[in-house]
């Protein structure tokens, strides 16, 4: 765990994270979903499995969940703005450890699931420093500058409630995107995606029969596991394709 200067006028707050692998001039910045941690048995196999392709791999809670963690109660997830500023605040930790060499990243990229990918493309866009209460870090301009590409793990095009589809995250990024979504995912699958405007430049990847946690069905002659080692693979081979 670390600690941080956050945005002025700001308490400081821990940063709860864990990294994996050697050190390698490679990062992946990994944020989870809105309900599960950085624990959840998602987050530790890709984490565990994207680090052995050579890449360090940090993966870290947001707020809400640290106090989840802390006290047993389920809270949702922060409005987005709190998250925005929370995940500057990791970023900015990350820029200071590779100043003083704890870190030897010169290639970042964002990688989330569900929520945590939608947060990690907001991120990249022009727009965000229009976003209501989202205080621009002063590290992060500085950091900004190795963020290589995005890799959204279950997008969450639409909430559950239904509505339009929330494209402008991944089609206003200023980074290479990477969409990895199971063929089931309710949140946006292969019978809806075709139908929306999605811009040409983004990368979409199918994970088979996969529901939003790319878990597939008994009877689709596939596994969980497979599919996290294809959601490995072409993670790998994307983000090989941008250093």
């Amino acid at each position: 765990m670390k600690v941080d200067d956050v945005v002025a006028n700001n308490p400081i707050q821990a940063i709860e994270s864990i990294l994996l692998g050697e050190p390698s001039k490679t990062l992946v910045i990994f944020a989870h979903g809105a309900g599960a941690n950085m624990h959840s048995e998602f987050m530790e196999q890709v984490a565990e499995d994207l680090a052995k392709t050579g890449v360090q791999v940090l993966r870290f809670n947001f707020l809400y969940m640290q106090a989840n963690m802390q006290d047993g109660k389920r809270r949702p997830p922060d409005r987005a703005p709190k998250l925005l500023n929370y995940y500057q605040q990791v970023l900015a930790d990350v820029s200071n450890q590779i100043k003083d060499g704890s870190l030897v990243a010169e290639n970042i990229f964002l990688m989330g699931k569900s929520m945590g990918g939608r947060m990690s493309a907001m991120l990249m866009t022009p727009e965000l420093s229009d976003i209501a209460k989202v205080e621009i870090h002063p590290e992060f301009e500085q950091v900004k500058k190795l963020i290589k590409g995005v890799v959204c793990l279950g997008y969450p095009f639409v909430p559950l409630k239904g509505g339009e589809p929330r494209l402008a995250p991944i089609n206003n990024a200023t980074t290479p995107v990477l969409v990895l979504q199971g063929e089931r995912d309710k949140f946006g699958g292969k019978a809806e995606i075709p139908n929306w405007a999605i811009d040409e430049s983004i990368s979409l990847g199918w994970i088979t029969d996969g529901d939003h946690s790319f878990k597939p069905r008994k009877s689709s002659g596939t596994s969980l596991e497979a599919n996290l080692q294809a959601c490995v693979k072409q993670c790998q081979q994307f983000i090989t394709s941008q250093i």
